[in-house]
């Protein structure tokens, strides 16, 4: 595979960028619509990888969608799911493969799950417990595996050890409401990540009229009444972690980028990407064109506890490898379990820069080189998240690689065309 060059800046990055939506909320949204009682149209949704495979997902249970035009769908949910014994291809998306299951598990018949290589390595089995319990028959814990619907369990519990995975929480709250009794759902285990990904959820629902208790005494448990999913025509909101990658352009470069539609009020964890910027150094602000971020003259090294907001973290480490100072992120070991192990590719790609890096078994601990500009070819281990490392730390070191861009296109696809126009204005 040839290696790609990656731009560099010549100048500090300035410039307004428009950002394409949100996954978490585009597939959240395609699923509750596939689950409610009527048609729902959804404008705004993401067109990626990881969208592509939801929408071929739904179809193959049964649901009708339809482009009316770029980026706005019209879904129609069946009568009732029926199963994909041919099989659907989750990829590397967690929303599929996580999100999809529970869906199939209130078909008629079988359905075959599988995905890419490196899926068969993401964490399943607390949420293929959690439908076991439901009455599903799964024979293994992992990708690929077929999921064989039984006669639905009258008013379950299910205890689910989500500290894996968030999405194996989601997965089943979203198919709560369409279970005879409903759902009573607890999570033990460690602490959960990302749960602004699961308040994101239980917004979701309940912005289409799905009741939910929460147990005052226990934040991870869950009452999930039966009843119908009202349809709701939805548009959706910029992806902010994906901003994120833009907006530390800015703030690596000492220049000064915008992102256009940043929501007023936001349940995506990517908004917290400003708070880190503004500890760094940088400062925000809020105007009628979006969020701006203006980077200093040099940034400084923060401690950062990035648990809920996991998804930044391989932008986090790049402006921690051009900071003045140390950079501690903790709060992220469950990100060993996404597209790649990330704590271990990030301290090996931060090492072929000579920087010093700490692996533990949460997080990594960066002394940043903030005057280094020696070209490094660096590796993207099929994760967009790790391309977007890659193009922060090419804007200083001229003459920067990274073995595979493409794989962006499993949240962005636009994404090399968007940096090459930001970074060259």
């Amino acid at each position: 595979m040839t290696a790609d060059f990656l731009a560099t800046a010549a100048t500090a990055v300035r410039g307004i960028v428009e950002v394409p939506g949100s996954k978490s909320e585009t597939n959240r949204a395609l699923v509750l619509s596939a689950l409610a009682s009527g048609p729902s149209i959804l404008t705004g949704a993401l067109k990626s990888r990881d969208c592509t495979l939801m929408l071929n997902a739904l179809r193959a249970l049964g649901t009708i969608i339809e482009e009316l035009s770029p980026g706005e769908l019209h879904i129609t949910p069946p009568e009732r799911f029926h199963g994909a014994p041919d099989g659907i291809n989750c990829g590397l998306a967690g929303t599929v493969m996580r999100f999809v299951p529970p869906m199939a598990a209130l078909a008629a018949t079988p359905t075959l799950f599988f995905g890419d290589p490196q899926a068969t390595t993401r964490p399943m089995s607390g949420l293929l417990d959690g439908l076991r319990q439901l009455g599903a028959r799964i024979e293994t814990d992992s990708l690929p595996f077929v999921l064989s619907p039984g006669p639905l369990v009258s008013n379950p519990e299910v205890t689910v050890d989500s500290s894996a995975s968030s999405q194996f929480l989601s997965g089943l709250l979203l198919v709560g409401a369409r279970l005879p009794s409903g759902l009573r759902l607890r999570h033990i285990g460690e602490s959960v990540p990302s749960r602004p990904h699961i308040e994101m959820t239980l917004a979701m629902l309940r912005s289409r009229g799905v009741l939910v208790d929460e147990d005052e005494t226990d934040a991870f448990s869950w009452r999930v009444h039966a009843g119908p999913i009202t349809p709701l025509d939805l548009r959706v909101e910029p992806d902010l972690t994906n901003a994120a990658v833009f907006l530390a352009a800015g703030a690596t470069t000492g220049g000064s980028v915008t992102v256009s539609g940043w929501p007023e009020s936001t349940l995506q964890p990517g908004e917290q990407f400003l708070n880190v910027v503004k500890r760094m150094g940088c400062t925000t602000s809020r105007g009628p064109e979006g969020v701006t971020v203006t980077g200093p003259d040099r940034l400084q090294g923060i401690d950062i506890d990035l648990h809920s907001a996991s998804e930044l973290t391989p932008v986090v480490a790049a402006l921690a490898a051009q900071a003045e100072g140390t950079t501690r992120i903790m709060g992220v070991a469950h990100i060993r379990g996404h597209e790649t192990d990330r704590l271990t590719a990030l301290r090996t790609e931060l090492q072929k820069m000579d920087i010093a890096v700490i692996e533990h078994d949460d997080g990594l601990e960066i002394v940043g080189k903030p005057e280094e500009r020696t070209p490094v070819a660096l590796s993207s281990y099929a994760d967009h998240r790790m391309v977007h490392f890659a193009a922060i730390i090419a804007l200083t070191r001229p003459g920067t690689t990274v073995d595979d861009v493409s794989c962006v296109s499993k949240t962005m696809p636009d994404f090399p065309k968007l940096w090459n126009r930001l970074v060259a204005a």
